[in-house]
């Protein structure tokens, strides 16, 4: 990710300067992870359009590519392809984006529309590829682009993509013609084709009251077969308008055990890990990444004990990070001091961690407890199962570490399907107050897109926000250049001095496992967006 703090360059001009390429430009794929592969780990039950060929490490043409996760995808729906465990699977592999960001450069390149410009205050006009179509065969074109975009931001399917990029805001979306786009915006918006790289475009036959389970896109992959609970294919797409890709088919497994999905690595059973931890016994197998996940609890604002800011306090104090990253990441993660890491536009290099100091820790909770703060009150810790690798040795850590504090915590390990009813609006309402262990990646790399759903008073994983405060949201996400790092390091300084709605952890290092016969360097979107078309076999 570019360390800049000024927007990605082509934010604000036309793209038409640069190449409309037979393939999207993609990041370096050079480092090839040293010797043989593997056979492929069959299932009993056959797969659909597949010819069950071995493994994608052997010699001669490639065959099925076999990547392990840690779970299994809620839903392959697009609109909800900015959560991790949905886009790592569908994002430019089953579907495609009108614009990519490119994970190394931070610069925005064309995919499904070749070039934009802003062509009034509140307008951008987009030019769209007319060589393209979806895997049931229709044209793509303008209409489908912007009944996508209407989809997943004006409609009341409560797509998440909507309230992680948009908020309340509608677009107008206007097909001028098969290729010319037009959106415009209710007030200018300096960053709105960098929003659109989220929306993942679906032709126009895709339900509109429903969200689709296994959806039709444009991508160099559609999906085969999902056997639930078991596995999920998916197979080239022969009308794919860019370069094929490498591997016929890809086949996903899921394994909640990192040592487990490890030793499929290194045993011959697959041929991508994701989510690992250097215990895992992935040896020489393991590539490192800098990812951009942080991790944080997020704190219910308006429920006692957690209603009162010293009691909030007193947990960030209560935290040994320090500690906790010694002792459990110690391979590449740092103490975090906001949500957001460096090279994110918005960043403040100035803030301070919240340093570990367990007497003062105690010293609020009592404080709080004598002006009649039911500290003794039970706060719920959430955390997802399989979410990050040892995610349970942490919960457990900070469960000891709240309840040293004073505090009456109690642990509680939940699925994907049960954490996203924590941590999207509307949240679950009659479990008394919770800390909730976040993950959050700003794939983005501007602040907008974190604190407009961590932070306003409607974002869609806020509990916290004030009118002042959605005033100072609001005029940051008008700004640019350094005028715009300025506004967003004021505004992650006041969340820790005012609000303090969270307690940052760290920010993450990710750890792939990748098979000897393969060859893939991860970016730091690796972990929410694994394009396969990047993955070759090892020369």
């Amino acid at each position: 990710m570019s360390s800049s703090h000024e927007p990605s360059p082509t934010l604000g001009r036309t793209a038409s300067n640069k190449p409309s390429p037979a393939r999207r430009p993609l990041a370096s794929v050079s480092k090839a992870v040293a010797v043989g592969a593997a056979a492929l780990l069959l299932s009993s039950c056959a797969v659909a359009n597949s010819d069950g060929a071995a493994g994608g490490g052997g010699g001669g043409a490639a065959s099925a590519l076999r990547v392990v996760l840690q779970q299994e995808p809620p839903t392959l729906e697009p609109c909800e392809a900015n959560l991790t465990s949905t886009g790592v699977v569908v994002r430019s592999n089953i579907t495609e984006p009108l614009i990519e960001r490119n994970p190394t450069t931070g610069d925005l390149d064309p995919l499904l529309a070749t070039e934009w410009e802003q062509t009034s205050d509140n307008e951008w006009t987009f030019t769209l590829r007319d060589d393209v179509t979806f895997q049931d065969g229709t044209p793509f074109d303008a209409e489908a682009a912007a009944f996508s975009i209407d989809r997943a931001v004006n409609s009341d399917l409560g797509c998440n993509v909507e309230g992680y990029v948009f908020g309340e805001s509608d677009l107008e979306v206007n097909a001028v013609d098969a290729t010319t786009l037009t959106v415009t915006t209710p007030e200018p918006d300096p960053i709105l084709p960098l929003k659109l790289s989220f929306i993942e475009i679906v032709p126009t036959s895709t339900s509109t009251t429903d969200k689709v389970r296994e959806p039709v896109g444009t991508g160099p992959y559609q999906i085969d077969q999902w056997e639930v609970g078991t596995k999920l294919t998916l197979g080239a797409y022969d009308g794919y308008w860019g370069e094929a890709p490498a591997y016929p088919s890809v086949e996903y497994q899921w394994r909640g055990e990192g040592t487990v999905r490890a030793a499929m690595i290194t045993g011959g059973e697959a041929d991508i890990a994701m989510g690992l931890s250097p215990d895992d016994g992935i040896g020489e197998n393991g590539v490192s990444y800098p990812n951009n996940e942080t991790i944080a609890l997020r704190f219910s604002g308006d429920i006692a004990p957690l209603d009162d800011i010293r009691v909030r306090q007193a947990i960030n104090f209560a935290i040994d990070k320090d500690g906790i990253i010694a002792s459990l990441y110690p391979n590449g993660d740092v103490v975090a001091s906001q949500l957001i890491p460096e090279g994110v536009v918005g960043h403040n290099d100035s803030l301070e961690p919240w340093e570990f100091d367990l007497d003062q820790a105690k010293a609020l909770v009592a404080e709080a407890k004598a002006d009649g703060v039911p500290v003794d009150t039970k706060i719920t810790l959430v955390t997802r199962t399989a979410q990050f690798p040892k995610v349970n040795e942490l919960s457990q850590v900070l469960q000891e570490q709240l309840s040293q504090a004073g505090l009456n915590v109690e642990l509680r390990m939940v699925d994907t399907t049960q954490h996203l009813q924590y941590q999207l609006r509307p949240f679950v309402t009659n479990e008394g107050p919770i800390a909730l262990l976040v993950q959050h990646g700003n794939q983005a790399g501007d602040a907008q897109f974190t604190v407009d759903q961590y932070m306003s008073s409607t974002g869609a994983q806020s509990t916290f926000g004030t009118p002042e405060f959605d005033q100072k949201l609001d005029a940051a996400a008008k700004t640019s250049g350094d005028e715009r790092q300025t506004a967003y390091e004021q505004i992650f300084a006041d969340q820790n001095e005012e609000i303090v709605q969270f307690a940052h952890i760290a920010h993450q290092t990710g750890l792939l496992g990748i098979a000897s016969g393969i060859t893939y360097e991860p970016n730091s979107a690796s972990g929410d967006e694994l394009r396969i078309a990047e993955v070759k076999p090892a020369a």
